[in-house]
């Protein structure tokens, strides 16, 4: 298998860490070798924070070149952006929950807010798909991130990792009534 990259970028809170540990223990429970990093920076407060996540023997380090993600992952509209800014590839996916948690230049007024319509048209200029999820009958924005994994699986945008494989992954790291209701918004 050649190197695939997973470039994925949030707000502190959203669960940006659990959905990265998620599909790197599911790329090892398919037999994929994998290897990964996270930057937190200011995630307690709001920041933002990313995932690298490289799959195949040829990943040699987990830091992502620039513009060459395979597929970036995003849990909020602006950083989609910034995520296809410095990270996808041409020819390369990019999949977000279409949230709005406004950047402090947005909120200052010194940054305009990003549209859908903004992240359609850049990703069409830079010849990236371009997946939208949105769920309006989603009552815990905590699970957000499981509701973007949902659509990763049945999109296929990662090879090689099957259902059984997602699930041994949340099972590995849940428990409860978190486990329960993960699962059931995963598999519904």
């Amino acid at each position: 298998m050649t190197t695939f990259n997973i470039y994925l970028i949030g707000v502190g809170g959203q669960g940006i860490g659990l959905l990265s540990e998620i599909i790197l223990r599911a790329a090892d429970h398919s037999g994929q070798s994998a290897v990964a990093v996270d930057t937190h920076g200011l995630a307690q407060r709001g920041g933002v924070v990313v995932s690298q996540i490289r799959l195949g023997i040829a990943a040699g380090t987990p830091l992502i070149p620039g513009h060459q993600a395979d597929l970036v992952v995003s849990l909020e509209r602006h950083e989609a952006m910034r995520g296809l800014d410095s990270a996808a590839r041409p020819g390369g996916t990019l999949i977000y929950y279409d949230t709005v948690w406004q950047p402090l230049g947005v909120r200052t007024g010194e940054a305009a807010e990003i549209s859908a319509e903004d992240l359609a048209a850049a990703c069409q200029e830079r010849q990236v798909r371009l997946v939208s999820v949105h769920d309006p009958d989603l009552t815990d924005a905590r699970q957000q991130n499981m509701r973007v994994l949902k659509t990763i699986h049945q999109e296929g945008l990662v090879p090689g990792i099957s259902q059984a494989d997602y699930l041994q992954a949340m099972d590995d790291l849940m428990t409860g009534g978190m486990l329960a209701s993960n699962r059931k918004l995963f598999l519904d």
